[in-house]
């Protein structure tokens, strides 16, 4: 008996992975010039943090967001803190609260990752029509924003 053909679902699984494989190696690719060399881990603590914009988060707060134990938080802001991107502050109002804040080194850089975040999706995306990146915009906001993901 022959196997079934597969159908578009059933590939969609390695279709998702493939794409995000895609997408990091452009990302990579829109750097090389950049001299920067951070791990994808490294990168989304730095847009966490800069996401933070009243009051810098605390490396459980960090850890919680990673969705990591704090160990690899401490171990990943050692790294970013090695490369003068990030830097341990006390928390005025509890010194024995460690925050973690961008420098002006870690500003520039982020940018620079979401200069070639941006760049990658456009590689990416250019066969799409204005109308297709309006549909798969809003499949992707229901598969990110849907029930059972904490943000």
């Amino acid at each position: 008996m022959p196997t079934p053909e597969p159908t578009v679902a059933t590939n969609l699984p390695e279709q998702l992975v493939r794409l995000t494989r895609r997408m990091q190696r452009a990302q990579k690719r829109h750097m090389a010039h950049l001299d920067i060399a951070f791990t994808p881990a490294q990168s989304r603590l730095l847009r966490i943090v800069g996401h933070c914009r009243d009051t810098p988060p605390r490396m459980a707060d960090l850890a919680e967001r990673l969705e990591v134990v704090p160990r690899a938080v401490t171990t990943l802001v050692d790294a970013l803190e090695a490369n003068g991107a990030v830097r341990r502050v006390p928390d005025p109002a509890n010194r024995r609260v460690v925050r973690i804040e961008l420098t002006d080194t870690g500003r520039s850089t982020l940018h620079a990752l979401r200069s070639a975040r941006r760049a990658a999706a456009e590689e990416i995306l250019a066969p799409l029509t204005a109308d297709q990146r309006e549909v798969l915009g809003g499949l992707l906001s229901t598969l990110v924003d849907g029930p059972g993901e904490r943000r």
